[in-house]
């Protein structure tokens, strides 16, 4: 009996896809609903393969999620960020941008696929932005808050036609944030 037989091939995808949640410090709720995982077992891979005899380990997150959505739209290099994540879901297809940018998740597909496919989706974000903003925990907020909770939204900007992320319950100017950007950069600059 090999680990590379067929038959564990499934629990192999799931064991692969832990290690990957537990490097980007997903929390234990979050690896144990893409995986099927127990907490248990997930506290266990934690403790074998990422504490180091020399004390350095991956830090790992407590608590609650963050569920705050106006971390996305604090500024515009942030809320920049935000939106490029966004794309990036549409890009690896765990939601799609209906017409009326109205972003539906994805129904399609296990748990398994759908974390594989967030995984791709952030490590192509931190790839983008080596400092990146937002993190794995917040990167997974925002896809809630944009397909299930509908706390943000995507707007158009009346200026160039970009389409980025705005908390539903703020004050939109309508602007995205490069525009934002160049008309600060600009205001500074007739001072």
């Amino acid at each position: 009996m090999r680990f590379t037989d067929d038959r564990y091939a499934g629990e192999r995808q799931q064991f692969d896809l832990a290690v990957r949640l537990i490097a980007h410090q997903a929390r234990t709720h979050i690896i144990a609903a893409l995986t099927g995982f127990s907490q248990d077992r997930i506290r266990k891979l934690y403790g074998t393969y990422f504490r180091r005899p020399d004390g350095s380990t991956i830090r790992r997150q407590r608590g609650k999620s963050p569920t705050n959505v106006a971390f996305f739209v604090r500024n515009a290099s942030v809320q920049a960020e935000a939106s490029t994540l966004v794309y990036l879901f549409g890009l690896y297809g765990i939601l799609k941008i209906t017409d009326r940018l109205d972003p539906l998740p994805r129904r399609d597909c296990s748990d398994l696929v759908f974390g594989e496919l967030l995984c791709r989706a952030y490590e192509t974000y931190t790839a983008l932005y080596p400092r990146t903003a937002i993190s794995f925990e917040r990167s997974w907020n925002l896809y809630r808050a944009i397909t299930s909770r509908k706390d943000a939204l995507l707007a158009d900007c009346l200026h160039c036609g970009n389409i980025y992320v705005q908390d539903a319950l703020a004050l939109d100017r309508a602007e995205c944030p490069p525009c934002r950007l160049s008309r600060t950069r600009g205001a500074a600059t007739h001072l």
